[in-house]
């Protein structure tokens, strides 16, 4: 059995524990692979061994990859998406979770159309104020949530987060818990076309603690790939 076999099989025991203790049903969560600088060959480990969504942070890398292997999985982008690549996006991947300002929505809406398509997105919600991750903040998450449910041709799956870098995962959760309320709190304005039942939220870290507060999908490079060249 391969290190990334053996990775994919401990990452998904340890989801299961943290979904358990919380009375969850594990396959209530699923696992991302993220796939940024990884190279082909274990990329496909992760597939062979049961992975069936990568994340890929740039258009220009996921698009070589998805040339390359396919859509054996689904591919979901989860870095920042400049308006300008977003004809891109809409024809690669089967979920954006980085919407996070209205011209960006409008631009998908609009590429979506062009494309005979509906693009799944998730809003990016920053809980944390950090300038350099994107995302909304949370006072105007609800805006941008009824803003892109009247776009005909985006469809609003739920939230995502990237909490601040802590070497305790403990201290991550209330950022996680935060998100689940936000959307506690939008669900509650039964707004049309909007289920939000996706929480993108936990990379390797504390993916645990992410588990526990309610994630949905977890995205998992490091656990999987061990650390990315310099």
């Amino acid at each position: 059995m391969s290190s990334v076999h053996e990775a994919v099989r401990e990452v998904r025991r340890r989801i299961a524990e943290a979904a358990l203790r919380k009375g969850r049903d594990p396959a209530g969560v699923r696992l991302m692979a993220v796939t940024k600088t990884v190279d082909d060959a274990r990329i496909r480990e992760a597939v062979d061994a049961g992975v069936d969504i990568l994340g890929e942070n740039y258009v220009q890398e996921a698009k070589r990859k998805i040339a390359s292997m396919g859509r054996k999985t689904e591919w979901h982008l989860i870095g920042h998406l400049q308006s300008n690549k977003a004809k891109y996006a809409v024809r690669l991947f089967d979920l954006v979770h980085s919407v996070d300002r209205p011209g960006l929505a409008a631009e998908l809406d609009k590429r979506s159309r062009l494309a005979g398509v509906v693009t799944p997105v998730l809003i990016q919600v920053s809980l944390s104020g950090e300038e350099t991750k994107g995302g909304i903040s949370p006072e105007e998450a609800e805006a941008l949530v009824r803003e892109v449910a009247a776009m005909e041709h985006l469809s609003v799956r739920g939230l995502m987060t990237m909490p601040p870098w802590f070497d305790d995962p403990e201290q991550a959760r209330p950022f996680f818990r935060a998100l689940r309320e936000l959307r506690d709190r939008i669900l509650e304005k039964e707004v049309p076309g909007v289920s939000l039942g996706e929480l993108s939220m936990g990379m390797t870290q504390d993916y645990e603690v992410a588990v526990e507060e309610g994630a949905t999908i977890v995205r998992i490079g490091r656990a999987l790939f061990g650390d990315r060249p310099a």
